[in-house]
């Protein structure tokens, strides 16, 4: 499994980052509510630890956006020093899947992940829909205002990370390995098949989606979306 610790306490993180790694999974961490949203939406992870008491954005608000705003619906144990039931509740309420009161053990950490993400996969979207763009992710048809558009498997894989994260930026490097690996092409590369990919998405329609962060990445956002922020 892929998995994100968003916790501000670097030695829980580590010791914590260190037994999952043992056990074969990838970690990722982040040790404040913004960068960890934003790891959230912009990587796909199969399962995530939220802590509740973060700096810069509670665990709460992280959940919350992730959902509401993001929707994005990869599972999140959420990991807390607080015991009372309205904690609990409100951490479901923001759309935690499990709730783990501090101190844990490790191994019970670790089923509860795998339990998450065999759940997620269950519940992984089939399709990604973003205004009037649509992208089926078993078919691998891709539509833009009911007409169908034809991409080569690059444009899928950059169409797939850039909809999935939508309307957040995506870097350069995560674009460039998710593409590509650890393999990475030349330096031109990314920015060739990205004019493909705005050529065939954008060109034909009157507002475009793609649209760049110049020394950051990219970002696709809902036409309507660019028309009422314009």
């Amino acid at each position: 499994m892929r998995i994100l610790i968003i916790e501000d306490n670097r030695d829980i993180a580590a010791n914590l980052g260190d037994f999952l790694s043992d056990r074969g999974h990838e970690v990722d961490y982040a040790y404040d509510g913004v960068t960890g949203l934003h790891l959230a939406i912009v990587n796909e992870f199969d399962a995530i630890v939220l802590d509740l008491a973060l700096p810069g954005m509670d665990g709460l608000d992280v959940c919350r956006k992730l959902r509401e705003e993001a929707r994005k619906e990869t599972p999140v144990l959420m990991l807390t020093a607080r015991d009372q039931l309205n904690d609990k509740l409100a951490g479901f309420e923001s759309g935690a899947d499990d709730y783990l009161v501090k101190p844990f053990e490790l191994k019970e950490v670790d089923a509860r992940l795998a339990v998450l993400a065999r759940r997620g996969q269950r519940i992984k979207p089939r399709e990604l829909v973003v205004g009037d763009l649509s992208f089926n992710l078993e078919t691998l048809t891709v539509n833009r205002g009911g007409r169908p558009i034809d991409l080569n498997p690059i444009g899928l894989k950059l169409l797939e990370k850039l909809m999935s994260a939508s309307p957040a930026v995506v870097t350069r490097r995560d674009l460039e390995h998710h593409v590509w690996g650890e393999e990475l092409p030349d330096s031109d590369s990314l920015r060739v098949h990205i004019h493909t990919l705005r050529t065939l998405i954008d060109k034909p329609f009157p507002t475009p989606m793609i649209h760049t962060r110049h020394g950051i990445g990219y970002c696709l956002v809902a036409a309507d979306e660019v028309s009422s922020s314009a």
